[in-house]
């Protein structure tokens, strides 16, 4: 078993790296008409360049997962700004996408909570596809969709889970083809679990990531055990390996909120459970210290008597 983690957006220790640098709206519309459009430029340079840094460190350290931030553009989908982010920094762009295929990365991003497919409001749902766009566009821009992914949630169950799922099934319709073909969906801590989420992507033939901490939070008496090989097995229609969350409780009182770090007795369980249908797959670290976090874990799990270290932050077992 082979498996390479990644982590989320920005690199701690590297010096003012930040890519999510924002533009309120409010501070957008303070600002002198000619101004705008300056200011907008400005903080996605910053954003892009933070991001080709962290790339680097990326390719310097041998880190072969990597989310981009969501919040790359200011305002991009803001329905009284919404203005061309691509053209400005084509070059730019392309840079990007030329480091990722150089690093061999596989990159992704992860919508907020607000985009969902499960709404009664159309506004809701086309919102929601504005948004897929404006990520579809990012990765289109950088010329790597063939190995990116845009992970969402199924959306808010509005006190009748299966009719929020039958909801789900239509709006999802409304989605253009290229980009439902690189989404992926991922089971809630408090609302779809696994089951439902794996039925769900069954349907409509998207694979599922499997987050380990929102399915002990929200287990709804399934059996993990049972469903992981079918979930792995809706990656077999793209050229990706499947790809699991991992992070672990801030506390006891707090289950559902990410700790800091990643604790390995929390996650042991269930790459043993990995290890017994020896899978290859690739873990998201979704911890409070981002790459610190996977650092930590990835050096604890090698030292597991059996477990081998082959590159940076890729281990076999």
């Amino acid at each position: 078993m082979r498996i390479r983690f990644g982590y989320v957006a920005n690199a701690l220790g590297l010096w003012d790296a930040s890519p999510s640098k924002t533009l309120t709206f409010t501070r957008y519309s303070a600002l002198p008409k000619e101004e705008r459009l300056e200011k907008l430029k400005a903080v996605t340079a910053q954003n892009i360049y933070n991001t080709k840094r962290i790339l680097y460190y990326n390719l310097a350290n041998e880190i072969e997962l990597y989310r981009f931030s969501s919040s790359l553009v200011p305002l991009a989908t803001h329905p009284e700004v919404m203005w061309d982010f691509v053209t400005p920094f084509k070059t730019e762009w392309e840079e990007l996408g030329q480091i990722v295929k150089q690093l061999k990365l596989r990159p992704s991003f992860h919508p907020n909570q607000f985009t969902l497919f499960t709404s009664y409001k159309e506004e809701v749902t086309a919102n929601s596809i504005k948004d897929m766009e404006y990520h579809y566009t990012m990765l289109q821009a950088m010329g790597i969709l063939e190995q990116a992914i845009i992970n969402i949630h199924i959306g808010g169950a509005y006190g009748d889970k299966e009719t929020a799922l039958n909801r789900f099934h239509e709006n999802i319709t409304n989605l253009p083809n290229q980009i439902k073909n690189i989404t992926t969906l991922e089971n809630d801590d408090k609302t779809f679990n696994v089951e439902e989420t794996l039925r769900t992507c069954e349907k409509e033939n998207m694979p599922m990531i499997l987050d380990y901490h929102h399915h002990l939070a929200n287990k709804g008496g399934v059996d993990l055990s049972i469903y992981l090989q079918r979930i792995f097995n809706t990656w077999e229609q793209t050229n990706l390996l499947p790809k699991v969350h991992l992070s672990s409780p801030k506390s006891e009182g707090a289950f559902r909120s990410h700790a800091d770090y990643v604790s390995k007795e929390f996650v042991l369980p269930f790459l043993k459970m990995v290890k017994e249908i020896n899978m290859d797959i690739d873990i998201m670290i979704e911890a409070k210290m981002k790459n610190l976090a996977m650092q930590r874990l990835v050096e604890e799990i090698a030292s597991i008597r059996g477990v081998k270290r082959v590159k940076g932050f890729t281990l076999e077992w």
